[in-house]
């Protein structure tokens, strides 16, 4: 297994910018009351953790990106709000056991390399009667079709054999399985988030200067000299998706997850 990929490499924020219309819903599904405890994972520069401090939540973010969580320290200090940001990932959060009423994570927990692990910990700091919030991404869609050929071309590069799929953080079955052993029962429901730029070439010239696995892949593909075919190849899927022919719009589908302690007598979809 390679090196975990560097979230501080490249600029962040504007990914973070773009994908705020989703942290917020993710926010909302969890229905941050003033006054609850809430624990962001893998909280980036700090979207969905300040939204929910700005809900009047007192708010811890986690995340191993050093650079990212004094963006969103700093982020807290200039609003004055009541969020705190430590180091750690979705398999060792640095909170003890039942210390959030809501746990959050706004596309990030899904890059975690176990998803057991993650879940297992996840459901430890929750609550008894609280609920973890989630969101994933479809696969089908063309932003994760994009970025799964520059995965590919890397993975090539290297000589890295083919590892098994990642789990199905979108699917309802494998979500229920995934949380049922940690008494949740899981609901999932879909939503949108719609991308636009000037064109399509923008839009990738734009990701590849600033996204951390961008800038991170791409750089490794100059040195085989395999990144000018990769980037033809990118774009392609962009265009090919493309919804307005006078610019770039895609529509990137996604899902929100919520698992809560089970009702009793009740049967998840996971058995």
């Amino acid at each position: 297994m390679g090196a975990p990929l560097d979230w501080s490499v490249g600029h962040y924020e504007d990914t973070a910018a773009e994908l705020l219309p989703a942290a917020q819903a993710v926010v909302e599904a969890a229905t941050v009351r003033p006054g609850e405890r809430v624990v962001d994972v893998g909280c980036g520069t700090g979207s969905a953790a300040l939204l929910a401090a700005r809900a009047g939540a007192t708010v811890v973010g986690v995340d191993p990106a050093a650079r990212l969580l004094d963006v969103a320290r700093a982020g807290a200090a200039a609003d004055g709000l009541d969020a705190t940001f430590v180091s750690g990932n979705a398999a060792a959060i640095p909170l003890g056991a039942a210390s959030a009423d809501a746990v959050l994570s706004a596309f990030a927990v899904i890059f975690a390399p176990d998803a057991e692990a993650a879940a297992a910990e996840l459901a430890r700091v929750l609550a008894p009667s609280g609920r973890i919030v989630l969101s994933a991404w479809d696969p089908d869609g063309a932003i994760v079709q994009m970025a799964g050929v520059a995965a590919e071309a890397v993975r090539e590069a290297v000589g890295a054999p083919a590892g098994p799929p990642g789990f199905a953080w979108h699917e309802p079955h494998a979500l229920a399985k995934l949380f049922a052993p940690h008494g949740l029962a899981v609901g999932v429901e879909r939503h949108s988030l719609v991308i636009t730029a000037s064109s399509a070439r923008e839009y990738l010239d734009r990701g590849t200067r600033t996204h951390p696995m961008a800038v991170t892949g791409l750089g490794l593909l100059e040195r085989f000299g395999r990144a000018d075919t990769v980037r033809a190849r990118m774009l392609d899927v962009l265009e090919n998706a493309n919804e307005d022919p006078a610019a770039f719009r895609v529509t990137a589908e996604y899902v929100i997850a919520t698992a809560r302690p089970k009702p009793r007598n009740f049967t998840s979809l996971g058995g």
